[in-house]
């Protein structure tokens, strides 16, 4: 049975040449979170996500800390199982330490 065996987690800065601005708030960069995930039979996705400049290494650290240990072993045929799993883990992040700042 496939398994997942191996995630690598690398963050890209992207910062624009011009800078860009909407009604709340500046773009200063484009913080890019990609993870690359490797299953027993050597197959490999990869997926990213983004930040305006702020919280990517917040991002990186839930991603080592606490997604990647849930991933690790787990069949990548159960998507849906999986992301219930990691979202149930960290749906009490919002209501929690993060609003109470």
């Amino acid at each position: 049975m496939t398994r997942i065996e191996k995630v690598d987690l690398r963050m890209v800065d992207l910062v624009p040449k011009v800078k860009r601005t909407d009604a709340i708030q500046s773009f200063v960069s484009q913080e890019t979170p990609i993870v690359t995930i490797t299953d027993s039979d050597g197959a490999v996705g990869t997926g990213y996500s983004y930040t305006i400049g702020t919280g990517g290494s917040s991002v990186m650290r839930l991603l080592s800390d606490h997604l990647v240990p849930r991933l690790i072993g787990r069949d990548p045929d159960m998507i849906e199982a999986i992301w219930h799993d990691l979202e149930f883990a960290t749906h009490a992040t919002t209501i929690g330490a993060i609003t109470a700042i």
